[in-house]
Order: C-alpha cells, then structure tokens, then sequence
C-alpha cells in the first residue's frame, strides 16, 4: 500500500496532534508532504496467540510502501511519537549527507515528540528500503532490532514491466537475545577458497551473538497469514529484502527456480534462474519466479530450525487446496559472479585496503570489531577525492560473514575470494568468513558516507569507518 500525500496518516490509523502535524517553523505556503511516516510503539500478532510489542512506521510492518518515480522531488514527514530521538535512513538512494538519516554524517534527528521533514530527489531507480538508523548497543528495543523498516520504490520509465503479478517480501526475526550460540552460518564447505585464514587459529572464546526464537516474512509466521495466491502460467516478481538485525538468510521455492534479475535494486549484466537465494542484512534481490508447477508450496528459509519458527509463505496455485508441501532444494552455494561478466575494469586511481578482525568476548561479554587495527571513529584516515576511482579490497579476517554497506553510493564487484567479474552494482555485499572481496568505488556523491556492517550488533560494536571528500 503506497502512504498517502495529504499530510495526514493513512486512512485508518487517524490523524496525528494538530501541533505535530503543521508545526511553527512551516511556512504558510509550504507545499504538503507526498509521503508522512509515524513513529509509535505497535503491536505485531505474527499469528494467532503470538503477539509481540515493538516500534514501527504507521502502525504496519513493514511500514508503508513508498513508490514514486526516478527523478521526482520526493517530501517525506516523520513524526516520532516516541520519547527518544531516532534517524530514518533512506537506504541505496543518492541523497546528501544531512539528509541520509545518519548522525555520524551529520543529519539532525527527529526529535522526540516532535517531527522532521526529509526532502531529496528520487534517484537512482530500483528496490530501495527506509530503515531506522539508530545504535542500539545493549538495547535491544532499539534501531533495526524494531519493527522500523519499509520498501522504497522507484521506478524507471525504462521498466518493462514483463511481468503478471508484484509482490514485496521482507525477511524478519523478533525477540532478539544475546547469546553464545550463533543461528547464522551455515557449515562451511571445504572446498570454499578463505583468502584471509590465519596460520593461527584465534583459541579466545566467543563473545555474546545476537539471536532470536521467532521469525516472518512481512508480518506474518509461515501458516498465521494469508498464502500468496497464483495462477499457472504467471510470471511473478518478487521483491525480495533482508530487514534482519543480525542474520543472513537462504529461501528457496521448491519445484521452482528464481530468475535474478537485479542486485540491491541495479539490474544485474547477466540474469541467472537459481534454486536458493541467499540475502544478507540490507540487502534485496528482485527476481521472476514462473510459476509453471501447480500444486501448494512453502517459499522459506532454507533451515528447519528458521522456516519452522516462522519464516515462510505459502504459495498457493488457483483451484489447489491441499496441505502446503515443503522439499529440500538441491545443495548449491550463492556466487554474485555469476550475474556479471568478463569484462576489464578500468585501472583504478588508488587502491584502499580494509582488514577487518574480532576481538571475542570484550566488555560486556560483547564482540568488538576492528577496521585496520582500530575500532571507530577513524579520523580522516578514509578521504576521497571526488570524481576518482578507488579500488577497495575487503579483508575479512574473522570467521563470521559480514554484510559491509556503504552510504549514497553504488559500487561495482571486481572480485570474490579470487574470483573475477564486472558489471554487478551493489551497495551492500557480503563478505564471506575469512574471505575477501574487491570493489570500484567512483566518488561522485560528496559528503561525509558511512561504512559499516549491516549487522547492528557488528555495528555498534566498532564495525564502522567514515569517509570524507577532501
């Protein structure tokens, strides 16, 4: 559902105090807003007898889908019903720093009980998300372990549009906990290349990890919401997205293939059909699922232990009643390089080595994280000179995956643990444990931008540098 341009809530959620809604700094002929989102706590019933407390956008999760066209002047009005400030991050967009939603660049907050109006130009066109950008650190109520997230639209004049049915998913766990068990990695696999293993295994114990019992999609655990219905012959295209705090997920839809057709929203030089997606923290993929195969499925994790506790949806094929049908997908491993090509780069103007290394179990029992030997701030050690490439070269040297995300800009995959491609645009990509990847980055958004895990925890914890134009 696309959020209303009234200055008001969306019908059926009232309207927000007159005060709050036209505030003494507006301007008498101050246009009103295309898009208003209200901060406020919510209840979420993921399924019947499961209901759970958190923080969201206009009383839904996700929030509201915000849809426009690439290029248009786009006005959004946050209001924080809530007592503490919060940031609204506008995630994959080229925006300016002061209103990228983030503090360490400099954007002001929404301040509590109070409101703040973003403004930018929609670009560039593609799958898009809007997140809350608040560090949590102990607290586990807060930043993106709330229900605060939502899909952010914008479409192309150029889209096709080959397709007969849309349908946006997003990725959940709630009621998150510390804890020493880690729910995320798969075993790895001895045939997996790790560039960045050390000689000498680090033998200090494992600090706290974030993990959860409960998990959706959208709002709703496998079996508590209505199925996504189809048709045979239908070519549906799902707006995959991972709104997790902490966990890399893998979906598959059994007897059906995902035809990946964009990356982070960026159409991908080489679109490949695959049993199993696999989908990090921050990031989306969008892809066509021709649904040739009638019958009743489950479209989930890929893990028991997950889809079991709620992360799947039934797919349900017109005239087709009978009990869902779940069945392993063949045993493959995610490879961005297969969406790319082989194409030479051009030579880059300077190359940026980045080591990233754990310290187990440090205050608090907590994981700290290290960029280059140092946890953040990094004071100008980062600075870019606009309209140059650089060439920025993931070390990886720690045995968890890391989802690294960088602020108002695309980059493009050179390499994945040695192997090369071109042409695959991102701005989230994982890293694999002691693993390395390589990207080109043009500086042509200047402003103070952001990297970081898109882990929260890894996040607060010093997983964190910040990049200046000179």
């Amino acid at each position: 559902m696309i959020a209303t341009g009234t200055g008001k809530l969306r019908p059926g959620f009232g309207e927000a105090p007159q005060h709050l809604m036209v505030p003494s700094e507006r301007k008498a002929n101050e246009r009103a807003a295309d898009f208003t989102l209200q901060i406020a706590p919510m209840m979420v019933e993921l399924a019947p007898q499961v209901v759970i407390s958190t923080i969201g956008y206009n009383n839904k999760v996700p929030g509201p889908l915000l849809r426009t066209r690439e290029g248009r002047s786009v006005t959004v009005d946050v209001v924080n019903d809530t007592d503490v400030p919060e940031y609204v991050h506008w995630h994959g967009l080229f925006v300016p720093s002061e209103v990228d939603g983030v503090e360490e660049e400099g954007t002001p907050p929404v301040p509590p009980h109070g409101r703040r109006r973003y403004q930018f130009v929609a670009k560039p066109a593609g799958s898009r998300w809007y997140h809350s950008h608040t560090a949590a650190m102990m607290d586990l109520h807060r930043g993106s372990y709330t229900g605060q997230f939502g899909f952010f639209m914008i479409d192309s004049a150029n889209e096709p549009g080959r397709y007969d049915q849309e349908v946006f998913l997003a990725l959940r766990e709630w009621q998150y906990f510390l804890s020493t068990m880690d729910q995320d990695e798969m075993e790895a696999d001895p045939r997996d290349p790790m560039p960045e293993k050390p000689a000498t295994p680090d033998l200090r114990p494992n600090g706290l990890e974030v993990s959860a019992p409960l998990y959706s999609i959208n709002d709703k655990m496998l079996g508590a919401g209505e199925p996504l219905r189809v048709q045979s012959g239908q070519r549906v295209l799902i707006h995959l997205l991972n709104a997790s705090a902490a966990q890399i997920h893998r979906v598959a839809l059994p007897g059906h293939k995902f035809q990946v057709i964009a990356l982070d929203g960026n159409p991908v030089p080489v679109p490949q059909a695959v049993d199993v997606i696999e989908i990090a923290p921050g990031e989306r993929v969008d892809a066509i699922v021709e649904m040739n195969n009638p019958g009743v499925w489950i479209l989930g994790e890929i893990r028991n232990a997950a889809r079991q506790s709620g992360m799947g949806i039934v797919v349900e094929y017109a005239n087709q009643k009978q009990r869902a049908l779940w069945t392993p997908p063949p045993r493959s491993r995610w490879d961005y390089t297969i969406f790319g090509t082989n194409a030479p780069h051009p030579a880059p103007d300077q190359t940026i080595d980045m080591v990233f290394e754990k310290v187990p179990g440090g205050p608090n029992g907590i994981n700290h994280w290290l960029v280059n030997g140092k946890e953040y701030p990094h004071e100008r050690e980062f600075v870019l000179r606009q309209g140059r490439r650089y060439r920025l070269v993931f070390h990886n040297r720690s045995d968890d995956s890391h989802p690294l995300h960088i602020h108002r800009h695309l980059f493009e995959l050179v390499e994945l643990n040695g192997k090369p491609t071109a042409g695959i645009k991102k701005d989230t990509v994982i890293v694999p444990a002691f693993g390395r990847a390589t990207v080109d980055l043009v500086a042509d958004q200047p402003g103070l931008t952001l990297f970081h895990c898109h882990i929260q925890q890894h996040m607060d914890f010093g997983f964190m540098a910040l990049f200046r134009y000179a």
